[in-house]
């Protein structure tokens, strides 16, 4: 089977009013970037028309291909292994809502050209409360203080990755892989473009609260390894701490002077957030662990169309 040169995997759950049009701009992109490409779509089991649309692309256009996921895998597990899947001499991920624009497939083929293995578009500015603002920029000050290696501030995993650097990845058969830390991890040349996000075309945003609180935690406990230590440090300093109220408390209650009880319930309740948040950790550490040792598959594919046979 002859590789295309580039593939652009585009993740869709309910996008029936973007994958037309998203299809459409990254084929002329596309186009005018490359000698032949192909679009791989993975539909994460969409309840609206989105599927319909995307048999009928792919009736349209035998470039266009598809995977129809048997449930949603979710946002970290079904983009990646529509990554995995694709056959390209380079591949790119983007998302279906136009926030990544099919405009930059050019530049990053171009860096892809003069030799970057791993090219990342960087968001610099994005149309979003002051609030989600405040949560990305701690979740990345945290993950930079506490990850295994360095997290690129505003990647979103919106990118070209070389063939090399995806069969790596493939390999390494994470459970519950956060591509954008991997990325980083696998070490290969890496260039990063900085871009202005644009809003949605069209539709609503997936990301709700429960949502971006299952990918940091998975985030977390994926690559952040070194906070498995932590309850060891916490444990020596709230022992000692705990001990030193004691000491004083008795103390002031021998020499008939305020004793330290209030002090004491502060130190207990905050040693308890600490230790429970080192649970949830530590419980996600586990979760991982068993999800490598059943080897459970990213994603059950329920049907995949235009793919060359043998493709899987």
């Amino acid at each position: 089977m002859t590789r295309p040169e580039l593939s652009i995997v585009i993740p869709c759950f309910n996008e029936q009013e973007n994958v037309r049009a998203i299809c459409a701009a990254v084929t002329l992109e596309a186009q005018k970037a490359v000698r032949s490409h192909e679009i791989v779509l993975i539909d994460n089991c969409s309840t609206d028309d989105t599927r319909r649309i995307i048999r009928q692309l792919c009736r349209e256009d035998g470039r266009i291909r598809a995977i129809f996921n048997s449930r949603n895998y979710g946002q970290m597990r079904s983009p990646t292994y529509g990554i995995y899947q694709a056959s390209g001499q380079a591949v790119i991920g983007m998302c279906a809502d136009f926030q990544d624009p099919p405009e930059m497939i050019g530049r990053f083929v171009e860096e892809w050209r003069k030799g970057a293995q791993v090219v990342l578009g960087q968001r610099r500015s994005e149309p979003s409360s002051l609030v989600l603002r405040m949560v990305r920029k701690a979740g990345y000050a945290f993950l930079s203080r506490f990850g295994d290696q360095p997290i690129i501030p505003g990647a979103t995993g919106f990118g070209l990755f070389d063939r090399k650097v995806v069969d790596a990845l493939a390999a390494w058969n994470e459970p519950e892989p956060f591509f954008r830390g991997m990325l980083v991890e696998v070490g290969f040349r890496l260039t990063v473009i900085p871009f202005d996000r644009p809003p949605r075309a069209a539709g609503e945003s997936k990301n709700g609260f429960r949502t971006l609180f299952s990918f940091a935690m998975s985030a977390l406990a994926g690559s952040t390894r070194s906070l498995l230590r932590l309850p060891l440090f916490a444990a020596g300093f709230f022992g000692l701490a705990t001990l030193g109220l004691v000491i004083s408390t008795l103390v002031a209650l021998f020499l008939g002077g305020p004793a330290g009880e209030l002090a004491l319930f502060g130190l207990a309740t905050a040693s308890m957030t600490l230790i429970m948040l080192c649970m949830g950790l530590v419980a996600e550490q586990v979760r991982l662990l068993s999800e490598r040792s059943r080897n459970v598959p990213l994603v059950i594919e329920d049907e995949r169309i235009n793919f060359p046979a043998g493709a899987q």
